[in-house]
């Protein structure tokens, strides 16, 4: 995998400073008020004066901190991209048995779209009217194309994985995990994440490892590097 691509995952995951002001305390309340409005509403349901309505500071505070409700969406993606290689993390940077390496990582994942699915429901369904939002969209996907295509192709090199194509199986896979998890996790009720999980560990583990490993914790396969 390129230096560059390691520096990026390094470089935003664990971004947070853990003492916020009191300028980023507000802006992290009008965050978590349009987790909370898109929790059970659409995008298009959202105005200024409803999102600000769930906090406790002025309508014109918004302002303050974003030039209008398709940027806040855009920094909410955004976030939701850093927890997302937070938890990807294993399986695209370390060394070892990648079957182990991809289970925990996707176990995090699905983790964090079980939070997350509410909002990322309404975000893909938003990009399918909101052009500027169809534009976060691509680029959210694009970064986990590359990432994944690059963890791949450095694992066909290794002797790990079939030599394929990896720009394509990535893409499948990665548009394998937003549908599964906007069918599953976007709507109420939310379906249990374990089914989700393995069925997923499966998918990934047989198409990049071989499906003799598809139910193994472990295998014989070394990654190293």
């Amino acid at each position: 995998m390129s230096e560059s691509r390691f520096n990026l995952i390094a470089s935003v995951v664990g971004r947070r400073s853990p003492v916020l002001s009191k300028s980023e305390r507000t802006r992290e309340a009008i965050l978590s008020a349009a987790l909370e409005f898109l929790w059970s509403r659409p995008f298009n349901k959202m105005t200024v004066s409803g999102l600000m309505a769930l906090t406790e500071v002025s309508r014109s505070a918004f302002y303050q901190y974003f030039k209008d409700l398709q940027e806040l969406m855009e920094t909410l993606l955004g976030m939701l991209e850093v927890e997302v290689l937070a938890a990807a993390k294993p399986w695209i940077l370390n060394t070892g048995d990648p079957v182990a390496l991809v289970r925990e990582s996707l176990t995090a994942i699905v983790t964090v779209f079980h939070l997350r699915g509410p909002f990322f429901k309404a975000i893909a369904d938003a990009a399918t009217t909101d052009e500027r939002l169809d534009s976060a969209w691509l680029t959210f996907v694009k970064h986990f194309d590359d990432t994944v295509s690059e963890r791949i192709r450095v694992d066909q090199e290794l002797g790990l994985t079939p030599a394929f194509d990896p720009r394509p199986v990535a893409h499948a896979l990665n548009m394998l995990n937003a549908y599964t998890f906007v069918s599953e996790f976007g709507r109420h009720p939310r379906s249990e994440p374990e089914p989700v999980r393995e069925a997923l560990i499966r998918i990934w583990v047989s198409t990049l490892y071989g499906s003799q490993w598809a139910e193994s914790e472990y295998s014989p396969l070394k990654r190293s590097r």
